[in-house]
């Protein structure tokens, strides 16, 4: 977003939003940025970013909401329910790709501890627990939704850093995908079958 954008959105009365995309826009960009620099790029006054933040910490924090929603819109893709292990294997998919494009964003949501006192990005990491802890339990209804939702995410998460840090090749994003498939099906647990069909 440039600055020309972040001025309209700014008198559009969203200055909020506007600071927080000049902020994400000079992080992805590594530049390093504080509430005055922010200020600037969106062209307004450097008190304005005061109104909404009380320091960087509070910026930081707002940035972290903000990757926390694009990355359940990047893992829940088309809305539709997962049905079997392929299927969050896909969620992990996205996971990782989430990572591989926004890597300073991704680096920032996960980089420090949750404070318990930010509403909004407590709000945010919880809806992602959750979401994960539905799917286990609609997935693999006889095992324990909150330990495999634990282990998907520590997987998921492990892969998107090793894949960053280059410990793992990341130039390919087709061969990233195919290798968190992988993964995922090498530890997924088969859903176990239904009693009466057992018994038939």
């Amino acid at each position: 977003m440039d600055s020309e954008s972040a001025r309209a959105g700014y008198h559009h009365g969203d200055l909020r939003a506007s600071l927080v995309l000049a902020a994400l826009e000079m992080l992805e960009a590594g530049e390093s940025f504080s509430l005055r620099a922010i200020a600037r790029r969106a062209g307004v006054s450097t008190a304005a970013p005061y109104r909404h933040f009380a320091d960087r910490d509070a910026l930081e924090s707002a940035l972290a909401v903000h990757g926390l929603h694009e990355l359940m819109d990047a893992i829940t893709g088309d809305g539709r329910a997962p049905e079997c292990a392929a299927d969050v294997a896909e969620i992990a998919v996205g996971y990782v790709r989430f990572a591989l494009r926004r890597p300073a964003l991704f680096r920032l949501m996960f980089g420090r501890e949750c404070d318990e006192q930010d509403d909004d990005r407590v709000r945010a990491a919880g809806a992602l627990h959750e979401y994960l802890e539905s799917v286990m339990a609609g997935v693999f209804p006889h095992a324990d939704p909150v330990a495999l939702a634990t282990a998907g995410w520590s997987l998921a998460h492990g892969l998107a850093f090793l894949h960053l840090d280059g410990k793992l090749p990341n130039a390919d994003p087709s061969a990233v995908d195919d290798r968190v498939r992988a993964t995922f099906a090498a530890i997924t647990p088969s859903p176990s079958p239904d009693p009466e069909s057992r018994a038939s």
